[in-house]
């Protein structure tokens, strides 16, 4: 009989498995069909801008006939609409398409990618502990000064721009303490000049989100620290800390893993203004030349690389919540 019992609950473990990953399949399908979506929209609104990626390709001297032949071979004489299939056709078999000058795509984000994603990378790490430190001691230890001064220094570290807060680190840190450089520079060989160099862009991404995620954490905490039986733990003398560590963030933490994985995709989006502040290469930089450049195809394929990263990420915080709570939603 016992057999009989184990052999129902493993088949009702598994088909519950199937259905939690047949939604996480769903939801991650949901969100590459929404990306297509946002990229047709960026594709045409490069299109749209003003000026001619044929002529800055050539030079301001290009003749008519010039002009024409290049957009002849790079087929902007044809609709957007149609370009675009072509070049979603090729992004499924992986070409991400030439640049307006000739070079490949694949090439050049190749080459910017991995220091975005040190600098992100570093930032996201130094963001998610520090958050959950600052929320938790937050809501439960601080004293109601210290309550009203974390407040206003979150909203303000949100509220302000990232360029803003890389020009007052920029003030501070390099030109009044002369501690760190106010610029990156790339030596001939494509490395950066020193590592030093990627401290103020990292700083300057992850103070906001910082901000942010430690508001999360703040508000998940707190609600849960009203539960029944964290009360009733807390009247039966055990330790805030404790209470909160043992029974309060395992259930705060699919909000924690949603909020970082949101802090994810901002920091990618964060590191377009921040790159440029300090002209780190990266791609960041990448995208702001390419949009200069009238270059729809650059443009579009690095928003997809980063959508496709962020709808990664989401689904795994959405992993996260179905192992903690059971629910994918």
């Amino acid at each position: 009989m016992a057999r009989v019992l184990d052999r129902h609950v493993d088949a009702d473990l598994r088909t519950t498995r199937a259905a939690w990953a047949g939604a996480l399949c769903r939801r991650f399908l949901g969100r590459l069909v929404l990306l297509v979506g946002v990229l047709a929209i960026v594709f045409a609104a490069v299109d749209l801008l003003p000026g001619s990626a044929a002529k800055g390709a050539l030079g301001a001297n290009a003749t008519a006939e010039a002009i024409d032949a290049k957009n002849a071979e790079l087929g902007l004489d044809q609709a957007w609409p149609v370009r675009f299939v072509r070049w979603i056709g090729g992004l499924l078999t992986g070409d991400l398409g030439t640049t307006v000058r000739g070079q490949r795509v694949g090439d050049l984000v190749s080459a910017a990618l991995p220091e975005t994603m040190i600098v992100v990378g570093v930032a996201l790490l130094i963001t998610v502990p520090c958050s959950i430190a600052v929320g938790m001691w937050w809501a439960t230890r601080a004293m109601p000064r210290s309550r009203r001064l974390v407040d206003a220094v979150t909203t303000v570290s949100i509220a302000v721009p990232e360029f803003v807060i890389a020009t007052v680190l920029i003030v501070v840190f390099a030109l009044l303490l002369d501690a760190l450089p106010a610029v990156t520079i790339v030596a001939a060989d494509g490395t950066l000049g020193s590592p030093d160099m990627r401290i103020l862009p990292i700083v300057a991404l992850a103070i906001p989100q910082i901000g942010w995620n430690s508001r999360v954490v703040h508000a998940a905490v707190s609600d849960h620290l009203r539960d029944p039986h964290v009360t009733q733990a807390l009247l039966d003398g055990v330790s805030p800390v404790r209470v909160t560590v043992r029974h309060v963030l395992p259930v705060a933490l699919p909000t924690i893993a949603a909020a970082a994985a949101t802090s994810t995709g901002m920091l990618v989006g964060s590191a377009v203004v921040v790159e440029t502040v300090f002209n780190h290469p990266g791609i960041g930089s990448l995208l702001s030349s390419a949009v200069t450049a009238k270059d729809s195809v650059t443009t579009t394929a690095i928003v997809a690389l980063v959508g496709i990263l962020i709808a990664v990420v989401l689904t795994a915080s959405d992993a996260v919540r179905v192992a903690i709570t059971g629910r994918v939603s």
